[in-house]
């Protein structure tokens, strides 16, 4: 039976954020329904608009439990975390207690009410380090930032439940999600913004003077940050994938990249946001970031041979003038 005839429910904590809630319409356009969990404290109310919102903190085991009695979900997809390398590295206590403690809340409240699948919401950066080549599911995990280590601490708690509950779960350790819903009913509004594509549009729509990249001296090519940008609406369909995937599993762990297998360095997404809005955008080089690995492109064969997940729009220019048009309309509404 397909998702479209039974219309399963799924609980998507953090389905207010960014890749959250392109995850929520791409599930309600496959048949599921989404009810998101939130606190909106970095999520926000106007991005829940395929299904109920639920307001609650991620650390409050009780209104988890009672929400599971409520609504029934088949499948859990967890994206509720905080996730700014820079401020993991300043606050590591707040980073562990949101992320790891949560999490463990999370499992404990779904073993409690009979809920076993789950869909992670990890990260590349559970790999950190240097690397000098594609990074696949074989490579060794040793986070250079305590946001990656909290997402590390995170799937080998999962793995606990899997291992001693039977539990099913799949983490998509995802790379740079970028881009905006071409409806644009959605889009990425962070506040402070950490992610480089909008920074950088944020200057060429006059909203800041400059961009400043971190680290000119990194062993790339043209010495900044390689990164591997992932369209979000690709990274929704893997969600759903993952989804129809671990409900038909019976107490296994998957871990899967989600990655295009091309890297650009951040002076390439300056020069590529420049040729989309033919606008000027000054940048200014500044020391190295605590945290970043100087090079993160994944491979994603894996995700194509178990989930049958290809992604379609991996053209970068695509995701910046995806972006730029939802700045742009959300500019035009203030």
């Amino acid at each position: 039976m397909s998702a479209t005839e039974n219309g399963q429910t799924v609980l998507v904590t953090g389905g207010a954020g960014f890749v959250g809630s392109h995850a929520c319409k791409a599930l309600a356009a496959t048949g599921y329904r989404p009810v998101v969990y939130d606190n909106l404290s970095r999520g926000h109310r106007a991005a829940v608009k395929w299904g109920p919102l639920i307001e609650g903190d991620i650390l409050d085991r009780a209104h988890l439990e009672q929400v599971m009695r409520d609504v029934k979900p088949a499948a859990v997809v967890h994206f509720a975390a905080f996730a700014y390398v820079g401020e993991s590295m300043a606050n590591p206590s707040m980073y562990f207690e949101n992320n790891v403690v949560g999490t463990a809340r999370l499992l404990e409240a779904m073993r409690a009410t009979g809920v076993r699948t789950l869909v992670f919401s990890s990260s590349c950066a559970v790999y950190g380090g240097v690397h000098d080549a594609p990074i696949d599911e074989t490579t060794p995990c040793e986070p250079s930032s305590f946001y990656g280590q909290t997402k590390l601490n995170c799937e080998q708690l999962i793995r606990g439940f899997v291992r001693n509950h039977g539990f099913s779960a799949i983490a998509l350790r995802y790379f740079n999600a970028a881009g905006a819903d071409p409806d644009g009913e959605i889009g990425e509004n962070h506040d402070p913004e950490p992610h480089i594509i909008p920074v950088v549009l944020r200057v060429a729509a006059g909203l800041d003077e400059k961009v400043t990249l971190n680290g000119s001296d990194h062993p790339t090519p043209d010495g900044t940050c390689v990164r591997d940008f992932v369209h979000v609406r690709d990274l929704a369909q893997a969600h759903t994938r993952a989804v129809a995937r671990a409900l038909l599993a019976e107490s296994t762990f998957e871990a899967f990249n989600l990655g295009v297998g091309k890297g650009f360095s951040l002076n390439q997404i300056v020069e590529t946001a420049r040729r989309v809005t033919g606008r000027p955008i000054p940048v200014v080089y500044a020391d190295r970031r605590a945290g970043d690995p100087p090079y993160a492109v994944g491979r994603a064969g894996l995700a194509h041979a178990s989930l049958g997940w290809t992604p379609m729009f991996t053209d970068l220019e695509i995701a910046v003038a995806d972006t730029w048009r939802w700045m742009q309309r959300e500019t035009d509404k203030a």
